[in-house]
């Protein structure tokens, strides 16, 4: 567990996404933009994946555009939230194309080791409490040579709210250089990360709150206050930031990895041993 960050707690979490499907693509604007840039960096990569992991899907927005761009690879679209994920049509189902929707957490995947050529995560890492166990099963159910391609928030993100309305109300985010580390101590080869800055205007500081609202990604943490009085006391000092315009910066980290290529079996080991006399 990464001691450095406020534990998220993932049942909360997992019911404010749950209730959120209905609004969630309507809201999620930044995913959209970050997933589109994210899908721009496969034009740099050789692979040609016959399974992609989609953790964190959400609707399988991305899900989609992986299953057009790789055509025939089966494409899981993982997310912990049920509602989320989409439905597949009869068509689909008796065919066994598009895009295949499983509910679980990427923490603990159901699949088997070495199960998939490519790992997409796409702004769903910063709802982890530990990262380095999410890269870990990352790297168990890739294939040797498989590639991890994902996308995260770094510490400046949602500066102006934590400013409004204090520290222990938004979630703390992990550095890109963190994320790096840990990419290497669960195994990955020739980590490269990068960071980008972006913003969105808002007319008023209230059309944030509601897009995080919409999208169910609202304070989860462990330690959050609760109670009626921590909701008056929120209350107040947000009112001046409801109102007024809003820049708001989302510190936007991405990454990726490849997993070490199999042992060339083919070579045999001859052990030397020194005999003492």
């Amino acid at each position: 567990m990464n001691e450095r960050f406020p534990t998220i707690d993932p049942a909360l979490a997992r019911r404010r996404f749950s209730r959120a499907a209905s609004s969630y693509e309507r809201a999620s604007r930044l995913e959209l933009e970050v997933g589109t840039r994210l899908l721009e960096r496969l034009d740099y990569v050789r692979i040609a994946p016959r399974r992609i992991l989609d953790a964190g899907s959400g609707p399988a927005r991305e899900a989609r555009s992986l299953s057009r761009r790789y055509c025939g690879a089966q494409v899981i679209a993982l997310d912990f939230a049920l509602p989320m994920l989409p439905r597949r049509g009869p068509l689909e189902r008796w065919l066994g194309r598009g895009v295949m929707p499983l509910c679980a957490d990427f923490r603990r995947l159901p699949l088997a080791a070495e199960s998939v050529e490519l790992v997409w995560c796409n702004l769903a890492l910063q709802w982890a409490s530990d990262p380095l166990e999410v890269f870990r099963e990352f790297e168990r159910v890739l294939a040797p040579d498989g590639l991890i391609l994902f996308s995260s928030l770094g510490p400046d993100t949602l500066k102006e709210l934590r400013t409004a309305a204090g520290a222990a109300k938004v979630h703390e985010f992990i550095d890109m250089h963190d994320l790096g580390d840990m990419l290497v101590a669960a195994g990955f080869s020739a980590p490269v990360m990068d960071m980008e800055v972006l913003v969105i205007e808002y007319a008023a500081g209230g059309g944030l709150l509601d897009d995080l609202r919409a999208s169910g990604q609202t304070n989860a943490r462990v330690d959050r206050r609760r109670g009626l009085s921590g909701r008056r006391t929120l209350s107040g000092a947000l009112s001046q930031f409801r109102c007024v315009p809003l820049r708001a910066t989302f510190e936007v980290v991405y990454g990726h990895g490849w997993k070490r290529p199999a042992p060339d079996r083919g070579v045999k080991t001859v052990r030397v041993f020194k005999r003492i006399p």
